[in-house]
């Protein structure tokens, strides 16, 4: 099947580029004893574990992608996606190399093996990812290794699955025709080879080694199309389509022979992954509610004096982990009587007081939150809370609303660092940031989450124009 194919050639790549990568790191080590120590074997011992090291950490990112990065450079060859997969695949590589080099205060290694090293396997990890899928593909996938295919569906399918079925000829599927389950015609560069009537005598032909269902189909087609593969020694195919009959993505599972389909893919719902996400939780709230937060009540009490006298808190009931209330803690940025708390802000909000509009600008109104964080009521990263009132009208626009509260809400969120914050003025608005918080929900990692939190410190550095 094809997707083996992928997978090996994924395979070849990475242990061609770890050869690439051994390769480079000793002729770079040849040139330094023969350039700068003649005779020498320069810490020969020290060279070896930081190679050993440099390899580990190229074979634990190739193993860090999903499927879908992993055969990216096999079916697109934009610069603009290879760029930043071999910036990965270097700091990966070096990045476990410099721990070693900081935490052992080794200063054995030569900086400039380093840096000479690092441009070349740049270069080299960036050529490998834009040529090699498709030499391996060439090779391995021509002659009697690629597959005569016959296509069995409507033509409506046919011209949905055009472009996918086009990209498969690297990996060796050639089209030889199409049995219509329609009366359509077909597009011009596919032949009509007839209608299911033919299916049994186009079976036999020499050239047709498998046959792709290009949909689901009634049990007595899909009794006959197996029967007919069994007999002839045909490989069947079937293309999934009951995402588009449910006119919803789905994925499936298999649990004790069971096969069971869902709508959402839950990476949080695995406890080890909960447990990584908590600790990393507890690991950020509280060191900043020992030396920040303290500093920060007594900056905002005199400011509120100053310019708002009246409580230091704002608390409020928010909808929380499977829409339960919860009262989340800020520091107060409107004057006490500022009516009616439900309306959000808006862009020259008089209701805000002259320094609050400070704190809200670089966030620092939301840092009680770590408070709720350590009560376990927040996540540091997740989908922003909202009213519960709020909650009710963005469910009458989308209609997966509540999906975003299986997990915990944020601090901070993939929708916020996108510049997705502030007053959610129209339906497009709501789409975008519960898109966002799906996108978060269904592909958590803990690299999306550090990811997250380092751009929401550069955005509390350099504020995006929709922060109010």
């Amino acid at each position: 099947m094809f997707i083996q194919r992928i997978r090996g050639i994924q395979t070849l790549l990475v242990a061609t580029q770890a050869i690439f990568l051994s390769a480079t790191f000793w002729l770079a080590y040849v040139v330094l004893t023969v350039g700068f120590a003649p005779g020498s074997t320069v810490f020969l011992g020290d060279y070896t574990l930081y190679w050993a090291v440099m390899l580990g950490g190229f074979l634990l990112e190739s193993l860090s992608r999903g499927q879908g990065e992993l055969v990216a450079p096999l079916t697109e060859r934009s610069m603009v996606r290879l760029f930043p997969i071999a910036l990965r695949q270097l700091t990966f590589t070096y990045g476990g190399l410099l721990l070693l080099l900081a935490f052992t205060k080794d200063l054995a290694i030569s900086r400039v093996f380093l840096g000479c090293h690092a441009l070349v396997l740049y270069a080299v990890l960036l050529w490998g990812n834009a040529t090699l899928p498709s030499w391996f593909a060439r090779t391995l996938f021509s002659g009697a290794r690629e597959n005569g295919t016959l296509l069995v569906g409507p033509t409506p399918r046919l011209a949905q699955l055009h472009g996918w079925l086009a990209r498969k000829a690297e990996f060796g599927i050639r089209i030889v025709g199409l049995v219509q389950t329609d009366t359509a015609p077909p597009p011009g560069d596919i032949p009509l080879l007839g209608d299911i009537t033919a299916l049994a005598a186009l079976a036999r032909s020499a050239d047709i080694s498998q046959i792709i269902l290009l949909e689901s189909a009634s049990p007595t087609l899909a009794k006959e199309l197996i029967a007919i593969c069994q007999q002839r020694g045909l490989r069947l195919l079937i293309v999934n389509d009951f995402a588009e009959q449910l006119g919803h993505p789905t994925v499936t599972c298999m649990d004790e022979g069971i096969n069971i389909i869902t709508l959402h893919e839950e990476p949080l719902e695995n406890p080890f992954h909960r447990v990584l996400k908590r600790l990393l939780d507890v690991a950020i709230a509280l060191p900043v509610v020992v030396l920040i937060l303290p500093c920060l009540i007594l900056l905002v009490w005199l400011l509120q004096r100053l310019q708002s006298p009246g409580p230091l808190w704002h608390k409020q009931e928010r909808a929380g982990l499977q829409n339960h209330p919860f009262q989340i803690m800020k520091f107060r940025t409107m004057h006490p009587s500022s009516g009616d708390e439900a309306r959000q802000a808006t862009e020259g909000d008089a209701r805000i007081y002259p320094s609050g509009r400070w704190l809200r600008r670089f966030s620092l109104d939301e840092f009680p939150q770590f408070l709720n964080v350590l009560r376990g009521e927040m996540s540091v990263v997740g989908p922003r809370p909202h009213l519960v009132q709020h909650n009710r009208q963005f469910a009458e626009v989308m209609a997966s609303y509540h999906f975003r509260t299986f997990i915990k809400p944020g601090i901070t969120g993939l929708a916020q660092v996108r510049g997705f914050r502030g007053e959610a003025r129209t339906s497009e608005s709501i789409a975008a940031r519960l898109q966002s918080d799906l996108i978060y929900l269904e592909n958590w990692s803990l690299s999306l989450e550090l990811g997250i939190i380092v751009r929401t410190v550069w955005q509390m550095i350099s504020p995006p124009s929709s922060a109010r």
